[in-house]
């Protein structure tokens, strides 16, 4: 009896030992990325073209429109201010197609976000190893409220515009109302929705030629295409020293940057009374619905 209690208490240990789990290894920790997150800021300085502070004419009357989403087509990381446009990093580019005849971004596959949120994101070790002077990141859609006035009627609406190269669009919502399209828009098609005594109202337009501000500082010696809305800033640390962007081997955590677009009176008009309020009924015509300015901070 004693011998067999002995087995049995080998057999049980031997059970226990036997059955015990190996221990979990370390979770693998996810691998640091170079994160963009878009900020919409009305108080940042106001560029023209080529990157200068921006004064609006006496003719004209201006708002900073409050963003809802914004859309981008292509991201190049530049080494230097000589770096000629899609000659350096070109980390991001939304996908193309030729379904409306001619090439163009395809809106269907476009990623669009809102403030603060992440809106493209890469491993860090996909990355060229260096040092990056400039960002480019070429707009293609923007979404914003703004206020106008028809007749004794103060109101605000929904303005989406697409300010890309040229996209093929299928369908899309200004705010609730879906604007069926299906086919391409070159730079500056917008469109318009306000509800105003229970009714609502779309409209859709297209901007002309050269309407839209693309802020570049570095035209001299990086220009950008005619028509393109490849806009440039000079990366910048949360201290607001002009510094590069260092991608080194053993970076070991995410970098994120915060691209800083200018909403500063980004929308822009003709003013037919100069009374100072967008009012199309009177006369007034769109002059301007370009970003004025980007600004890349380093977090």
């Amino acid at each position: 009896m004693k011998l067999f209690k002995l087995i049995l208490i080998a057999l049980v240990t031997l059970a226990f030992f036997g059955c015990k789990k190996d221990k979990d290894p370390d979770p693998v920790k996810e691998e640091p990325k170079l994160i963009f997150k878009f900020q919409f800021d009305s108080t940042q300085v106001r560029l023209n073209n080529f990157g200068n502070v921006s004064t609006i004419p006496s003719t004209n009357s201006a708002q900073s429109p409050v963003f809802n989403k914004m859309s981008a087509h292509y991201i190049e990381l530049a080494p230097t201010k000589n770096t000629a446009l899609g000659q350096g990093t070109v980390i991001y580019k939304n996908e193309e197609t030729t379904l409306g005849g001619t090439r163009a971004i395809d809106f269907s596959k476009a990623i669009i976000k809102g403030n603060g949120e992440i809106f493209f994101s890469i491993p860090l070790k996909d990355i060229p190893k260096g040092n990056y002077e400039w960002l480019r990141v070429s707009l293609a859609y923007q979404n914003y409220d703004i206020k106008y006035k028809s007749d004794i009627y103060y109101g605000s609406g929904t303005l989406a515009s697409f300010i890309g190269y040229n996209t093929f669009i299928t369908s899309y919502n200004i705010k609730n109302q879906p604007v069926q399209v299906n086919e391409n828009k070159p730079q500056g098609f917008w469109g318009f929705e306000t509800t105003a005594y229970g009714t609502t109202y779309t409209s859709i337009g297209q901007a002309p030629p050269g309407a839209t501000t693309v802020p570049n500082p570095i035209a001299s010696t990086s220009p950008i295409p005619a028509g393109s809305c490849v806009v440039t800033g000079e990366f910048i640390n949360p201290q607001g020293q002009t510094v590069p962007l260092q991608l080194l081997a053993m970076t070991n955590k995410d970098i994120v940057i915060t691209v800083s677009l200018s909403t500063n009176k980004s929308f822009e008009w003709k003013d037919a009374n100069m009374d100072g309020w967008f009012e199309p009924a009177a006369g007034d015509t769109v002059v301007d619905m370009g970003i004025r300015g980007l600004i890349p901070f380093i977090n």
